[in-house]
């Protein structure tokens, strides 16, 4: 039973490394995301509510709210699409689905921040 329980994790285990992959999302800890964004000028986007969004936000991020997808999806479609983009929420969880979707529109690379921005602004 042990074995069975060991294949299933490292199958588990290497098949979300490999879905990673393909789908080039990228999650970055809150050091890389930091170095790859401050002073930057890049496509970084808060996918967290107004509400959130206006209780603090990383410096030069835009608001998109995933939850209310046309808008959304609006906004989405004016950003370029070969440039990488970075997007955080409040946790992750939004933002890695933002980010799934943003793949699925043709987006050739996206960065996702591990923890959102709860662990940023704990680290900061």
């Amino acid at each position: 039973m042990k074995k069975i329980l060991l294949i299933m994790a490292f199958l588990s285990t290497l098949f979300a490394a490999k879905a990673q992959e393909l789908t080039n999302i990228n999650i970055l800890t809150v050091s890389e995301f930091n170095q790859q964004t401050l002073n930057n000028d890049v496509q970084l986007i808060d996918v967290r509510t107004e509400k959130e969004f206006n209780e603090g936000a990383i410096e030069g991020a835009r608001n998109m709210d995933f939850l209310q997808q046309e808008s959304f999806i609006k906004q989405i479609e004016k950003l370029d699409k070969n440039r990488p983009v970075y997007l955080y929420c409040r946790s992750g969880n939004r933002s890695h689905q933002a980010a799934e979707q943003l793949k699925n529109m043709g987006f050739d690379t996206v960065y996702d921040l591990e923890g959102g921005y709860s662990l940023w602004s704990a680290k900061k």
